[in-house]
């Protein structure tokens, strides 16, 4: 008899996600299938958290590091594309790791909150929740951010001009919309419609 847990395909992970060493904290709670393929969670985190998918991506469960495997990669990684995530995250409260352009160095700490049983039906992936927008891509890492933050503060700063002609308009910090994040996943494809979750 074997000892290996039959991975469902009918349950649901809650997750959080908090985009590490920035404040006050950017936070997105999120209902995905639980079996969802990595790299496709990868599109997911891009779409909640509002990047644009325009750099390298990793996570880190454990000791492993899981992405798109390419030439001349500094260490050895495995491939995103065919690792799901109930296979490598399995407890409540378990904590893995997502980093975003390794250039600023978005640094992004996922905890397994809940494992949904079937008994709901629900079109999945949706944001259930979160806190602030997300900073801009290629500002410089949250160090770069909170020094954007502090010039957005002061019209009269010099780079004032400069920051706002660079962002192409109003950027609000505290800004949200739930529910465009949800339209923009229902557009994407993820091939995760969940009957009786």
């Amino acid at each position: 008899m074997s000892n290996v847990k039959k991975l469902r395909s009918d349950e649901a992970y809650q997750l959080k996600i908090t985009l590490k060493q920035v404040k006050p904290p950017v936070w997105r709670r999120i209902l995905v299938p639980a079996d969802m393929k990595l790299n496709d969670l990868h599109k997911v985190f891009q779409t909640t958290m509002g990047w644009t998918n325009s750099h390298l991506h990793a996570f880190r469960i454990g000791s492993a590091v899981y992405s798109v495997p390419h030439r001349g990669d500094y260490t050895p990684v495995s491939d995103s594309r065919k690792a799901r995530l109930n296979a490598l995250v399995k407890k409540p409260k378990q904590k893995f790791f997502y980093e975003y352009d390794f250039g600023d160095g978005w640094e992004h700490e996922i905890v397994l909150e809940k494992i949904l049983p079937e008994g709901s039906t629900a079109k999945l992936p949706v944001c259930v929740a979160g806190k602030r927008h997300c900073p801009p891509e290629d500002c410089g890492g949250p160090w770069g951010y909170e020094s954007l933050l502090e010039t957005l503060k002061d019209p009269d700063h010099d780079e004032y001009e400069e920051t706002m002609e660079w962002l192409g308009g109003e950027f609000d910090p505290e800004m949200l919309d739930i529910d465009e994040i949800n339209e923009m996943l229902r557009e994407k494809d993820f091939g995760c419609f969940i009957i009786d979750f």
